[in-house]
């Protein structure tokens, strides 16, 4: 039998620009009392990595631009939210009213640019940007983690993302260390022989989706899990790998 276990440490506190978010990680797991082991994965949300790194921005300090106007006059939003929007942005794709979808400066495409209000306080008019270098990010919480407690583990960091024809959003993976982010079936025969040709599985974001369940979205303040159990290949790793090429992409 097979089983996937996960940990919502408690007690997470308040994060403030320019926090250890690592020695803040660390200390999560001493105080609730867990000790990762070999193979496991820590998934930790974006906001507080974005905090921590000083990632936020005050809008009363912005001042848009005659095109952030006019996206917000479609959008029926903030005009100095929407120039963050743009600043983060490489493009955008579609606008309605209440909703800009754009492509991230990373890659990834979702609403406002990773741009949000929730969670941030520091005042209604601070917002969070998604951090420069996810990676990086998540590279250096392993490091720590393999320093301190001596075990080979993935960190992913996760936002969530609505999805096109369909209803909800879910976590995904935005910045990976530690693990293939992928894991291939190609070449592989199923329960009945055939051999599978396009079998590739994203099991960052699927890990990233498990812990979302547990972080939740509003006053919870848990924004780190630790899962056991999870099926993935040790690995460098990296966002791009997640990151469907252009030419590939049915639906740009």
């Amino acid at each position: 039998m097979r089983t996937l276990t996960a940990w919502v440490p408690v007690g997470f506190p308040d994060v403030q620009p320019g926090d250890d978010i690592g020695s803040m990680v660390l200390d999560m797991f001493r105080f609730n009392d867990v000790a990762p082991e070999d193979h496991d994965v820590l998934v930790i949300a974006q906001k507080v990595i974005s905090k921590a790194e000083g990632s936020v921005i005050n809008l009363g300090e912005i001042t848009p631009t005659p095109a952030a106007k006019e996206l917000a006059a479609q959008a029926h939003k903030d005009p100095r939210l929407v120039q963050v929007i743009l600043n983060e942005s490489s493009a955008v794709m579609r606008v309605r009213p209440g909703l800009i979808i754009a492509e991230h400066r990373l890659g990834f495409i979702c609403a406002n640019a990773g741009v949000d209000h929730s969670n941030v306080g520091l005042g209604e008019n601070w917002v969070t940007i998604l951090p420069k270098d996810p990676d990086a990010s998540a590279e250096a919480i392993r490091s720590r983690m393999e320093e301190t407690f001596r075990v080979h583990v993935g960190v992913i960091i996760n936002d969530t993302h609505g999805r096109p024809f369909r209803e909800g959003a879910v976590g995904v993976a935005i910045g990976v260390a530690g693990l293939e982010p992928l894991f291939s079936y190609v070449g592989q025969q199923d329960l009945f022989g055939y051999v599978l040709r396009t079998s590739i599985e994203g099991v960052a974001d699927e890990l990233a989706a498990t812990a979302s369940l547990l972080q939740g979205q509003g006053a919870e303040g848990t924004p780190m899990v630790l899962i056991r159990g999870g099926r993935f290949k040790p690995g460098i790793g990296s966002l791009v790998e997640l990151l469907r090429e252009p030419k590939k992409d049915m639906f740009r």
